[in-house]
């Protein structure tokens, strides 16, 4: 049984489900409705041939406590009734830990894929969801030594499988297609022109949305560059700015929708960069080969850093135009990136090593 809920889960489960059919065993999809909004969840189901799930819990939004509280509440029937012979979590949100307690509590085995991720900045509710899956899981899948290492630090090494990163094989397949003709061109906000240079960018976490003039800063600066910035606003990012009174689409800021992943792969390729604090497009900019700018002080993907394809900036709303003109016209690295995340057959590792620990 896969539980997921948000957008970079449903891309995960787009690999794992194709590498099901042929195995024998029967995979149940849960979707928790944690990202409700349709840009954010149905565009990836039907862009990525991932099955419909086959129970849909609809908690929506709602606060840490009582979204998590939500997605246990509504898992514990669904479990009991499947008694599935794994629960599979993914990555760091509300609906993966929800998922890791419910059936711990139920006493059926809990594996956790993208295991051993550290940011090691406790203020990040991602943090807190990762550490506690990876302490309460029986088996941890772990998508890079670094993560290997982070878990043996722990104490859990026993528990740990070294699997590489489903997000590798998903990202290079669309990439192929991309590159191929297979996928249209992205559809980029208005004012943004797919055939001359632009900034592609995300902003969503809440060290850099919720201080109203943190938010203000970074839009600001962003509006000021000499390229064009397609700034794919996130539903939290346009609640955030309109609590704020603060306008998104200004200068060169150009304020798009959410892209499907296909679209999101043909947006960073055709990018001269990219800006966010997205965990996620950090690493699918490195697997593209696109600069990378994080609007963070840390990352959980610290093979990203290697070379200078992708940048840390702390605190980068205190930033001035010259740090921000770097960022704008910083240029692919020359150093070889390698494949410290996989050789894209992740997922039917994945399901082998399900298999492998059912005893």
């Amino acid at each position: 049984m896969s539980i997921v809920g948000a957008r970079p889960q449903l891309v995960k489960l787009a690999a794992v489900a194709a590498a099901f059919p042929g195995t024998g065993h029967e995979h149940v999809i849960v979707h928790t409705g944690q990202h409700y909004d349709a840009d954010l969840s149905d565009v990836f189901f039907d862009g990525l041939g991932i099955p419909a799930p086959d129970i849909h819990l609809g908690v929506g939004s709602g606060s840490h406590g009582v979204q998590t509280g939500a997605v246990l509440g509504a898992l514990d029937p669904v479990m009991e009734e499947h008694r599935p012979d794994w629960v599979l979590v993914y990555g760091d949100t509300n609906s993966t830990l929800a998922g890791a307690v419910s059936a711990v509590k139920l006493h059926l085995r809990v594996a956790h894929l993208e295991a051993g991720l550290r940011s090691f900045n406790r203020r990040m509710p991602e943090e807190h969801n990762r550490v506690l899956t990876d302490h309460a899981a029986d088996l941890l899948l772990a998508p890079t030594e670094e993560a290997m290492r982070h878990l043996a630090a722990e104490g859990l090494a026993d528990r740990s499988v070294l699997t590489g990163d489903v997000m590798v094989d998903i990202c290079l397949r669309i990439r192929d297609a991309v590159v191929a003709g297979r996928h249209a061109r992205p559809v980029l906000p208005d004012g943004v022109d797919p055939g001359e240079p632009y900034l592609l960018a995300t902003l969503h976490r809440a060290e850099n949305t919720d201080d109203p003039a943190r938010l203000a800063a970074l839009v600001e600066a962003m509006a000021e560059l000499p390229v064009p910035v397609a700034l794919l606003a996130h539903p939290r990012l346009i609640a955030r700015a309109q609590q704020h009174g603060i306008k998104l689409d200004t200068g060169a800021v150009r304020v798009g929708r959410p892209l499907p992943y296909a679209g999101l792969v043909a947006a960073v390729l055709g990018a001269r960069g990219v800006v966010t604090d997205s965990g996620g497009l950090q690493k699918e900019a490195y697997l593209l080969g696109r600069p990378c700018t994080t609007l963070r002080s840390e990352t959980e993907w610290p093979e990203t850093l290697k070379g200078g394809w992708n940048v840390l900036a702390d605190q980068p709303w205190d930033f001035g135009r010259d740090e921000w003109n770097a960022i704008a016209t910083r240029t692919a690295p020359d150093e070889e990136r390698g494949t410290p995340y996989g050789d894209g057959r992740a997922a039917e590792r994945v399901i082998q090593v399900l298999a492998e620990h059912l005893n």
